[in-house]
């Protein structure tokens, strides 16, 4: 194998750079949208800015990383990192697996960090269902993402998710690069974190998953600014038969999700899982190997949330009772009453169903302390 065989999917390389900043820097939306997210830069500035980066790190580093800085000064209270777990392997590529919080996010701040913390950027996993503009397509593989390809018929789906596991594979073992990827496709809406076996079997279609040193990460925000959004999901879902979000509504949790106030964002990474793949018996039946895997990073992601007091406020808001008073305060418990008033004020449906759309968005803020509790019990 070789790079060129996963021209479809992979990152653009840096040769191919100047040819796609003239495409985007001849997009009338991009440009707009370049202008709304540096104001302060003039025009003839910024297209130098976007030209001067001549590797996907350089560009990252020179307009993604400031924005991600001034954001988390704006829209978040601060963003935290635990990565001991990699102290004594911090140059080997590593298969980053996590919950999935934010579209965007999640990702961005998981390069930032590993930037801060002496580490090379991730190149990351993202599905072709939201790349609905072709700028948006070019500015993510320049970002350093790789293509899933999704809604396709189960023939070509099978193809693609081969394709994509030699490609994931090749990262580890050729180019030496840490990849990302989420648990499962797209956010659980409810923040019930589970890690779908399919991913998993994807990944062995191109090697053995002990190769892909498989390395589970915790994300965990104060606030989800996409709270409200999610609620109104469960309500359409529930009501209108049929409900699927369009494009629209994901460009809208998109700018909700990047715009939003976050609070306090914490990742934590969890040991390499490769050591306690050996551990498995060689004869043990597929089904039951990809089955005790994903329990085991959802194990290890549910043990390293790091916890708000709103989500304690919310799991006893929720089942009635007071178990968790210990972690809060009666002013955190008002403030957090106040906040979950607000976001059910702001969900966007015909005829909100508060009662529903309260218990929904309980339900996301107390499901990493049900999960919490039970990984660290076991």
């Amino acid at each position: 194998m070789n790079i060129h065989d996963f021209d479809d999917i992979r990152p653009f390389l840096p040769e191919e750079l100047p040819a796609v900043y003239d495409r985007l820097l001849a997009d009338p939306e991009f440009r707009g949208v370049m202008q709304f997210v540096f104001p302060d830069i003039p025009a003839d500035q910024l297209e130098q800015l976007i030209r001067k980066g001549k590797t996907n790190q350089e560009f990252q580093l020179n307009i993604v990383y400031p924005l991600l800085k001034r954001l988390i000064a704006t829209a978040a209270k601060s963003l935290t990192a635990n990565f001991t777990a990699l102290d004594q392997e911090r140059d080997a590529p590593h298969t980053f697996v996590s919950n999935h919080r934010d579209i965007v996010l999640d990702t961005a701040f998981l390069s930032f960090l590993l930037y801060e913390n002496g580490m090379n950027t991730a190149q990351v996993a993202i599905g072709d269902n939201l790349l609905i503009r072709p700028w948006i397509r070019d500015l993510v593989r320049i970002n350093k993402s790789f293509i899933v390809q999704r809604g396709l018929p189960m023939r070509q789906l099978l193809l693609a998710s081969a394709h994509l596991s030699k490609y994931m594979h090749f990262c580890i073992a050729e180019q030496g690069e840490s990849i990302w990827i989420a648990q499962r496709e797209g956010r659980a809406k409810d923040s019930d974190d589970r890690t779908q076996e399919s991913v998993l079997k994807m990944m062995a279609i191109g090697g053995d998953l002990a190769e892909m040193n498989i390395v589970p990460i915790a994300i965990t925000y104060e606030y989800d600014p996409c709270d409200y959004l999610k609620a109104a999901e469960f309500q359409l879902k529930r009501d209108v038969e049929g409900w699927k979000k369009s494009p629209q509504d994901d460009l809208e949790n998109m700018r909700v999700g990047i715009l939003g106030h976050k609070g306090k964002i914490h990742y934590h990474a969890a040991p390499c899982i490769t050591p306690w793949l050996k551990t498995l018996p060689a004869d043990m039946p597929k089904t039951d190997y990809f089955r005790t895997v994903a329990q085991h990073i959802d194990q290890e992601i549910h043990r390293h949330y790091h916890l708000y007091s709103g989500n304690y406020v919310a799991a006893d808001l929720l089942r009635g009772n007071s178990d968790h008073a210990a972690h809060y305060t009666a002013d955190e418990k008002a403030v957090f009453e106040k906040y979950l008033a607000e976001r059910i004020a702001l969900v966007p449906v015909e005829k909100p169903d508060e009662a529903f759309l309260r218990e929904r968005i309980l339900t996301m803020y107390a499901n990493p302390v049900f999960n919490h509790e039970t990984a660290v019990q076991a």
